[in-house]
């Protein structure tokens, strides 16, 4: 039989396949499915490739989450205490000593004037002068070494106890009229002006110790008497042992003012 032949024979066997299928209920049986069953796995087999690229992000989110954690333990560890400062009980006040350092707020050296001019200048010596002090009772305890002050500093200048007259007044805001007040009486050579303010949690100490600043120079200027500064202005009550020579330091000014005064009251004279 020749190939041609044979696919004719094909041709007429399909066709008869086809003509059956019609005639059964007029609808072509459709081919059976095949169930493809899945292929195994070995679990220890490494993940399929899909699932490679999240590995490393899951191994990144892993560790800053550890770190957080790491992170929020060590800022929930107690801060360590040192062992030598005593715990203080409830209500108990802590009177240890606080060590206050002191700011640099002088320039070192003196002053030099040229030859050849005419100099007025004073020295802080006594003599025969009368001396007036205003203090105030107001943080008693720090305007009492003030006071001290002042009063051994006078003793070494060589002014007399009973030339020297001592004015309590309440507070700081208080000093600026007792000082004009002994002023104004012109039988002081100079007004020595001693008090302590404290700064506070209100705006009180700044209105207290500017006003009392201000009232003494205006007490001086009116008058024409020398009035010493010897105001301590605190942030601590601890900053002021450090600064009770202010007391003594008020005293050489206002003694070293009175005798600039006399010196110049003698060369207008001439």
């Amino acid at each position: 039989m020749s190939s041609r032949d044979i696919d004719s024979t094909s041709e007429n066997v399909l066709h008869d396949w086809a003509r059956d299928a019609e005639d059964d209920d007029g609808q072509v049986e459709p081919e059976p499915e095949v169930e493809i069953e899945p292929a195994e796995h070995d679990e220890d087999e490494a993940a399929p490739a899909w699932g490679a690229a999240s590995a490393p992000a899951e191994h990144e989110e892993a560790v800053a989450k550890t770190t957080v954690e790491t992170e929020a333990e060590e800022a929930l560890e107690p801060a360590e205490v040192d062992e030598d400062v005593p715990e203080l009980e409830e209500g108990e006040i802590d009177e240890t000593p606080m060590h206050v350092e002191l700011s640099h707020e002088h320039a070192a050296g003196d002053l030099h004037i040229p030859d050849g001019y005419a100099v007025l200048e004073g020295v802080a010596e006594g003599g025969r002068r009368a001396v007036g002090i205003v203090v105030s009772r107001f943080n008693g305890s720090v305007t009492t070494q003030l006071l001290d002050s002042a009063l051994a500093e006078l003793a070494t200048a060589g002014v007399r106890q009973d030339t020297i007259t001592i004015m309590v007044v309440p507070g700081a805001f208080e000093l600026p009229l007792a000082a004009t007040a002994l002023a104004k009486t012109r039988r002081f050579a100079c007004i020595v002006a001693l008090g302590c303010v404290i700064r506070g949690d209100t705006p009180h100490f700044d209105y207290v110790s500017g006003e009392a600043a201000s009232g003494l120079q205006l007490a001086a200027l009116e008058t024409g008497v020398p009035v010493s500064f010897g105001l301590l202005t605190l942030d601590r009550v601890e900053q002021a042992e450090a600064r009770i020579g202010k007391g003594a330091e008020a005293v050489r000014s206002a003694l070293e003012m009175a005798d600039l005064f006399a010196h110049l009251r003698a060369a207008a004279s001439r």
